[in-house]
């Protein structure tokens, strides 16, 4: 069994259609808005690392697997993905937010 080093960004993970911008409300400042786009970058690289890491496992078990456990194994993910990134992640989110207000004094400059 090789590895896939391949890393796909299509649209199966579900924080690919969240805005960032969602619950921050149009009075929102930009470091609310830059901290909310690092947590969804770290949700989707964390959901592409979790797929990966479930891509080799057998759907065999206890409820002996098949295309409905194939189906559901993404959602899945997704929402595991989405909790670790909400309980803090694994600092991504930190860096991605420090470059992004970078980036910002910068344009305001």
């Amino acid at each position: 069994m090789g590895l896939d080093a391949t890393v796909s960004l299509a649209a199966t993970s579900s924080a690919l259609h969240q805005t960032s911008e969602t619950g921050l409300g149009a009075k929102a400042t930009p470091q609310a808005k830059a901290r909310a786009q690092a947590t969804e970058f770290e949700q989707v690289f964390l959901a592409t690392m979790f797929n990966q890491m479930f891509a080799g496992l057998e759907t065999s078990g206890p409820f002996h697997g098949g295309a409905g456990e194939e189906t559901w194994r993404g959602m899945l993910v997704d929402r595991f993905a989405g909790e670790v990134a909400r309980s803090g992640g694994v600092g991504v989110a930190d860096s991605v937010y420090a470059q992004l207000l970078q980036i910002q004094e910068g344009a305001t400059k």
